[in-house]
């Protein structure tokens, strides 16, 4: 098996604190991401490489767990063997997947045997605390699957928690998602999960009685966009205005989650303007209305640029040169 040098992956030092661990996954997935690279089957390798290594960099209890592996194949000593038992008492043999539902079970080798070899499921485990349902929140772990309790003996209700990974798209206009879900000795269940409109990340969505007896939670987490950027219920994009329509005026085509749109552009403007379009932006998760959309204009030249440009430029060029003279 081979060993997985997360910190390496990610391109950050093992005294990293969880900030730099977010931006740098943030970095680096936004540059890796499949949407971003359709049909480049080394992006998307890579990704699946950059989200195992937040997975586990980004949670104090699987990172403590595996500096454990760490420390012991640094000193030469037979880091397979404790791999094996489980990595002694350290952590708690599950893992929260980061990532959509088609990519549940693509988790190398080594993560799975790490983090309790579930090797799809899309459910976390944190520490047993008591739920409003008397029960305890957990995740689902190895044992589970392969029924470490006796016949005789009744589980607890249990409340899982796990993490869905969606587009900004789904975000705006709300989905519909298939989650299988493993069920002890039996065979994994299929559901279908609502994603409301408006959605932000970092937000729960609640399914109830879809767990062990108890609820199922999904923490949402939404990809980076390669046009808009979220913040709160508005978004932000960026469009090229050409030199002649920013001077004289005009319109220019700008997209927005609902298609392109006609945004008219007053004379004068100048690079770097934000220009607000009421309505456009996120839905409300809560009520009627909606965001807005910022758009930034940035000034294009003419390209490329032909000789017959040139001296129209030089022409402007003189006429300003010669008004600020005689000023």
């Amino acid at each position: 098996m081979d060993f997985k040098d997360y910190y390496k992956v990610l391109g950050i030092e093992r005294t990293a604190d969880q900030k730099a661990i977010s931006q740098a996954f943030r970095k680096l997935a936004s540059k890796h991401h499949p949407d971003v690279n359709p049909g480049d089957k080394q992006a998307e390798t890579r990704f699946k490489e950059i989200n195992e290594a937040y997975q586990v960099l980004n949670d104090p209890e699987r990172r403590a767990k595996y500096d454990q592996i760490l420390d012991l194949r640094q000193q030469g000593g037979g880091w397979e063997d404790l791999l094996r038992r489980g990595a002694g008492q350290a952590g708690d043999g599950t893992y929260t997947v980061y990532g959509s539902p088609e990519d549940l079970a693509q988790f190398s080798e080594f993560f799975q045997q790490l983090f309790g070899g579930l090797g799809g499921g899309p459910f976390a485990k944190e520490p047993p605390s008591p739920s409003r349902r008397g029960g305890r929140r957990r995740g689902i772990n190895v044992e589970d699957l392969f029924g470490s309790q006796s016949a005789g003996q009744r589980a607890a209700p249990q409340d899982v928690e796990g993490t869905i990974e969606i587009s900004l798209e789904e975000a705006y206009h709300g989905a519909t998602r298939k989650l299988t879900i493993p069920s002890g000795e039996k065979q994994p269940r299929t559901i279908e999960v609502k994603i409301p409109r408006g959605v932000r990340s970092g937000q729960r969505i609640r399914v109830a009685g879809q767990a062990q007896g108890g609820d199922l939670y999904l923490l949402v987490q939404i990809r980076p966009h390669p046009v808009f950027t979220r913040n709160e219920n508005d978004l932000s994009c960026e469009v090229a205005v050409p030199v002649w329509t920013a001077a004289l005026g005009g319109e220019v085509e700008v997209p927005t989650m609902q298609g392109r749109v006609t945004m008219k552009v007053p004379p004068g403007t100048q690079d770097g303007r934000t220009f607000r379009l009421r309505g456009q932006g996120m839905p409300h998760l809560r009520g009627e209305g909606a965001g807005d959309e910022l758009v930034k204009v940035h000034l294009a030249l003419p390209h490329p640029l032909t000789s017959p440009d040139k001296e129209l430029f030089e022409e402007m060029r003189r006429l300003h040169e010669a008004r600020a003279a005689k000023s």
